[in-house]
């Protein structure tokens, strides 16, 4: 009896602030990964609040919670051979570094993208209301702009939203996984 080998998985988490376009770049990216036949899953951050986090808040606890949640869930994909695109504003980087160590513990893949648009691209952007509701005083604590958004130190790709393409900062990270050897 022979057997196929298995798809080396990985997780790609794209952080960033409200509006940046991780989404969008992770929806693409997914798309173009499928139609190189690769499995993948994009385990989008308003998604998985609605439903494997439902009932946290936005505290800084509530917060790193999540992303123990999310990254949990990544992991588990990546090392059985799927590809997890993980678009998720991720706030706060003992967060997202503990996220890495797991991946780490496993031998499994992570690559960090900071989607780096800044904060005025996205609130001119302003995909779901947040800034106007924050500008507007009907919302606190809106990730960079009166709660804190801590930067990666060191990402696998720095994609500067405001001067390419959706398509372009996808086929960026495409490229990165392709270097190594995940695409």
């Amino acid at each position: 009896m022979t057997t196929t080998p298995r798809a080396q998985g990985a997780t790609v988490w794209l952080t960033g602030l409200p509006s940046a376009g991780k989404t969008t770049i992770a929806r693409i990216l997914a798309g173009r990964l499928r139609s190189e036949g690769h499995r993948v899953e994009v385990l989008d951050g308003d998604e998985i609040r609605r439903f494997l986090s439902a009932g946290l808040g936005f505290s800084r606890e509530d917060r790193h919670i999540n992303v123990q949640r999310i990254g949990l869930v990544a992991e588990v994909l990546a090392r059985n051979g799927v590809l997890a695109v993980v678009p998720v504003i991720a706030p706060y980087a003992d967060s997202r570094e503990a996220v890495r160590k797991r991946h780490d513990a496993s031998g499994t893949p992570y690559i960090e993208v900071h989607v780096a648009t800044p904060v005025e691209v996205c609130s001119q952007r302003d995909v779901k209301g947040l800034y106007a509701r924050q500008a507007a005083g009907h919302l606190k604590g809106l990730t960079g702009v009166d709660d804190p958004y801590e930067a990666p130190v060191d990402p696998a790709l720095v994609l500067h939203t405001e001067s390419q393409t959706p398509e372009e900062s996808a086929n960026a990270v495409h490229a990165v996984l392709a270097g190594r050897g995940l695409a």
